[in-house]
């Protein structure tokens, strides 16, 4: 099949069927690696997410909503059967839509799968509880979907947040209505066809792209939304968290990170060290959950800085099919908002101690990965989120400091400690302000079963996990009194 053949049809997708007539209006779509539009999307608006919720919430009242756990959860595993059958063709659009290298590509729509098959296995085991009351009395809690569930998400994973935010919401019974990042969103499009051929009923699932100030914010105010899900900026994800309170729901807010890593004197840098680099790299550095911050212990700064610098210097950025270390970042926009923070280290004296190479020739968003250290704490590099390529490095002398810089940013996402005494790892990983901590490890996330979230500017709620199923749904008692 080639690639004009894998892009999905143009519309919008309302009641399992594309909906090209609605807005009539049009997105270009740049492909990150040459800089060119290769695809165009339709603009939805006020008046599709209406007709959404419309249908949405007829599908939830009638045949999705009548469905049982188990019969929801056997839809979701053919969703995840079917993604796996169109896996390489997923993988390529997914490649060529966000500029990523294509063994990335192919992890994800991996990713994507699991989730179905995950939520799917799950659909039939959120069970409700008994309660203990007085005499002549008998209390049970059960737990019921929200209804209809407002979903946005970014363009640095799309197919990856395709399963992650709309499975559980799915197996717990609930109508969603998704708005994909129109900077990618070509494998959502996709994906939700798949969805519909694998059983879902009609206004079970809308996929609405447009812009984020219309379609998004259209479906973040809109009243019929029972519950929202964000991933994206603090600053949207204020407005987001406005607007739901505005219509008395709640939502989940991931917002982003400034995560760090933590090495003492006694890690074991060679296994660290490829983690460190990785955690960066992987998708160009355009993670939430992204190791942005290596915390070093000063005696071993020099090693770590030496063994660092040799693997940057060799890290090389190029297009989807080269499949190289990285690709591109996602669009103009992004490339010059990380340039605008590299030029402000430069003007600022902050050390380049190395950085990789770009081996494409194109007209693409290519951003060299780079190393900066040690960058002192009060600096941009050190507190705000980059969301590129950009490691920073920082040095502290005892346990009490190096807890300090982990919590001196506004976020509070993903951490790692690195040390070989369980004891200080333990001691220190509980004091850090996180929703995950590694120990010898970095997750960049996590697996699909481990709940993910953040504290303070990362935003809160839980996606992942079994965790997932909970805030997606809400809990109803039921008390009995008989003689």
């Amino acid at each position: 099949m080639t690639i004009d053949q894998l892009r999905p049809a143009q519309g919008v997708f309302i009641n399992n069927r594309w909906n090209a007539e609605f807005s009539g209006r049009e997105i270009d779509v740049y492909e990150p690696a040459t800089g060119k539009i290769f695809a165009r999307i339709s603009a939805g608006g006020q008046h599709e997410i209406e007709l959404a919720v419309t249908a949405a919430r007829r599908a939830q009242e009638g045949t999705w909503g009548r469905l049982t756990a188990t019969e929801r959860g056997r839809i979701l595993s053919e969703i995840a059967r079917r993604i796996e059958d169109e896996g390489e063709d997923l993988a390529v659009l997914e490649a060529q839509d966000t500029g990523k290298p294509i063994r990335q590509a192919r992890a994800d729509i991996v990713a994507a799968a699991r989730y179905f098959e995950y939520y799917g296995g799950a659909a039939d085991k959120v069970h409700g509880d008994t309660i203990p009351f007085m005499e002549g009395y008998f209390v049970a809690t059960e737990r019921l979907p929200h209804g209809i569930t407002g979903h946005i998400i970014p363009w640095n994973y799309p197919a990856q947040m395709f399963g992650r935010t709309l499975a559980p919401a799915l197996a717990m019974g609930n109508a969603c209505i998704l708005k994909p990042a129109e900077d990618a969103c070509q494998t959502p499009l996709r994906l939700a066809q798949i969805a519909a051929d694998a059983g879902l009923p009609p206004g079970a699932l809308a996929v609405v792209p447009g812009a984020g100030a219309e379609a998004g914010a259209a479906l973040a105010q809109h009243p019929g939304i029972d519950f929202i899900s964000f991933t994206g900026s603090p600053e949207v994800g204020v407005f987001v968290q406005e607007a739901a309170a505005r219509n008395y729901i709640g939502c989940t807010l991931e917002l982003g990170g400034k995560s760090p890593q933590l090495i003492f004197d006694d890690a074991d840098l060679d296994k660290a060290v490829p983690v460190i680099i990785n955690a960066i790299v992987q998708n160009s550095g355009q993670t939430c959950s992204a190791g942005a911050r290596v915390l070093v212990q000063a005696s071993v700064q020099e090693r770590l800085t030496e063994m660092l610098c040799a693997r940057f210097s060799e890290l090389r950025v190029g297009t989807p099919e080269m499949d190289l270390d990285l690709g591109p970042v996602i669009n103009m926009r992004q490339k010059e908002r990380i340039e605008r923070m590299l030029s402000l280290a430069e003007k600022d004296s902050v050390p380049l101690l190395a950085e990789g190479k770009i081996s494409a020739s194109t007209d693409g968003y290519f951003v060299p990965p780079k190393l900066y250290g040690p960058v002192p704490q009060d600096h941009p590099l050190a507190r705000e989120e980059v969301f590129g390529p950009v490691l920073s490095m920082q040095l502290f002398e005892t346990e009490g400091d190096a807890i300090a810089l982990a919590n001196g940013t506004d976020y509070a996402l993903v951490a790692s400690v690195w040390s070989r005494d369980t004891g200080r790892a333990m001691r220190v990983a509980r004091q850090i302000s996180a929703g995950q901590v590694y120990i010898n490890s970095y997750g960049a996330g996590g697996g699909i079963e481990l709940p993910f979230g953040g504290m303070r500017k990362s935003g809160h709620g839980r996606e992942k996990g079994f965790e997932a199923l909970i805030e997606f749904s809400t809990l109803r008692t039921i008390v009995v009194k008989h003689d």
